[in-house]
């Protein structure tokens, strides 16, 4: 199966019974919607996360917006984890409020996502091409922080 063909094309934002649960943790997404259709409010909490731990555990978290730079649900999401003893996710996905369905994480959150998280893998996509790949793959030509430290 390709990457484009991952969820049937005329999926729309999102429905568990059309993805492939090999390739997208459809409970991880529905996690995630549930908590900004519950949560989200006003223009400060936005976009909500969602982690599979390695036990199997989902943990939640929603961003905390401010104009000073706030930080993204996926990095809440960081810190929700380690405050229930979760210390290795294996994915994540982040969800839009009022629907948006999946958002992509941005720049810093995919490098902060890589350093904590190696081996982690990232829902993105809309509809017919929702999948889950590395999150090595969303950054070319990858930094790694722990690579350059000096021992």
């Amino acid at each position: 199966m390709s990457t484009s063909d991952q969820v049937p094309a005329g999926a729309d934002l999102f429905d568990a019974d059309l993805v492939d649960a090999e390739v997208v943790d459809a409970e991880l997404v529905e996690a995630a919607m549930e908590v900004a259709r519950r949560y989200a409010r006003g223009d400060n909490h936005t976009v909500a996360a969602a982690g599979r731990a390695a036990d199997g555990r989902i943990v939640t978290a929603l961003n905390a917006y401010h104009f000073t730079g706030g930080p993204c649900a996926e990095l809440v999401l960081i810190g929700s984890a380690a405050g229930q003893g979760v210390y290795e996710l294996t994915t994540v996905v982040a969800v839009g409020d009022r629907e948006r369905g999946v958002v992509p994480p941005c720049g810093r959150c995919r490098q902060v996502l890589l350093d904590y998280f190696p081996e982690l893998r990232i829902t993105v996509g809309q509809g017919s091409r929702l999948r889950t790949v590395p999150v090595r793959e969303l950054l070319p030509e990858t930094y790694v922080w722990a690579d350059h430290q000096v021992d």
